[in-house]
């Protein structure tokens, strides 16, 4: 019940040689073992790339940007390594940093190597005998929100982060990047048809014009959903570790709450949840708490108002389309392997048409 790289580790991986990687964890953990190493690909590559590094020293995890894309990631890695290393000594479970480089060796890209947390990620289908009753799937739902609590609870400033980013404006700053992002996706076509091009260019619009006040600025994980999540093994209430910090900053918590509930699924859902949901996810299963009760236990945790909810989903709904719809412009592109888009063609339109019903009719119809 460990979360497990894909299969086949090899001495050459996209992106990481073992040879390069091996000689330079032994000089920095100053551990001669490390020189012979394997590398194993973990998770799907949509985003940063991230790889099992095994040796008779141990096994550790390094982290480094996609491929082809170093100047425009190169940032995102140095803070993704700075904020764990910030929230190392918080309430927050987050993989110890043991070693990072700026460029040069060992991939010839910023990197940093963290220390390998065992645990179960949740996917699509739980692994058996993990959270196997209601009540743990109840736990694991709570420790979701009560990690998230306390994230927002951090003062930046005195974990280090207190310049980690500009909390002022930073929503209607959001809409605006994920618009060009948009814009981006769309000019280089394959990203959507031509009437989901215009819903989605209209429905930024509208997020715009009717960005609500800030409460409160935290820190902001970016993506923070389930299955970036690594639960204790044989405790489904405790999580060991929140991974994949490379969209985090400074602003608005909401932003992060809105996101969440837009990849949570019910089993009772309105068939646009249903349509526009393409990522698995369990909380699904009885016993997991329905969004509402993600909301109101979030809302009791923080102190927050959410009266304002409806956009921040709204606005994640957004976010999501455009994430897919630079997959698919890539995709079409040829820039990365058409596998990216399995399971993503025709995602966009729904998430589109969710937003809007979600900023008129709100989560619970």
């Amino acid at each position: 019940m460990t979360a497990s790289p894909a299969p086949g580790p090899d001495r050459s991986v996209p992106g990481a040689d073992a040879g390069r990687v091996g000689a330079w964890l032994a000089a920095r953990l100053d551990d001669p073992r490390w020189s012979e190493c394997t590398l194993s690909p973990i998770g799907a590559g949509r985003s940063n790339l991230t790889y099992r590094v095994s040796s008779a020293a141990g096994d550790v995890v390094l982290r480094r940007p996609p491929v082809g894309q170093v100047a425009a990631t190169a940032h995102d890695m140095g803070r993704e390594r700075r904020v764990i290393s910030g929230l190392a000594s918080t309430a927050v479970p987050v993989p110890r940093v043991l070693a990072w480089a700026e460029e040069g060796p060992p991939v010839d890209a910023p990197c940093f190597v963290m220390e390998l947390v065992d645990g179960v990620v949740p996917l699509g289908e739980l692994p058996d005998g993990w959270a196997a009753t209601e009540g743990e799937r109840g736990r694991a739902g709570q420790a979701l929100v009560d990690v998230l609590v306390a994230l927002h609870a951090v003062e930046p400033e005195s974990v280090g982060l207190g310049d980690f980013g500009r909390p002022d404006g930073f929503m209607a700053r959001q809409v605006r990047r994920w618009g060009k992002q948009w814009e981006a996706a769309r000019d280089a076509g394959g990203a959507a048809d031509e009437d989901t091009a215009a819903a989605l260019t209209g429905f930024a619009r509208t997020l715009a014009d009717s960005v609500p006040a800030t409460q409160r600025n935290t820190i902001v994980h970016g993506d923070y959903r389930i299955d970036n999540c690594l639960f204790d093994a044989d405790d489904p209430g405790r999580i060991r570790a929140v991974l994949d910090w490379e969209l985090s900053t400074l602003g608005d918590p909401m932003a992060d709450l809105g996101l969440l509930l837009v990849y949570w699924r019910q089993a009772d859902d309105h068939p646009l949840w249903e349509a526009a949901q393409r990522i698995p996810s369990p909380t699904r299963l009885p016993g997991f708490p329905t969004r509402t009760e993600v909301a109101t236990a979030y809302a009791a945790g923080s102190g927050l108002d959410l009266e304002p909810l409806n956009w921040y989903v709204a606005f994640g709904t957004f976010k999501l389309a455009v994430v897919l719809a630079g997959i698919l412009a890539r995709v079409h592109a040829g820039m990365v392997p058409a596998s990216m888009a399995d399971g993503l063609d025709d995602a966009v339109d729904p998430l589109v048409t969710l937003g809007r019903h979600v900023l008129t009719e709100g989560l619970g119809s």
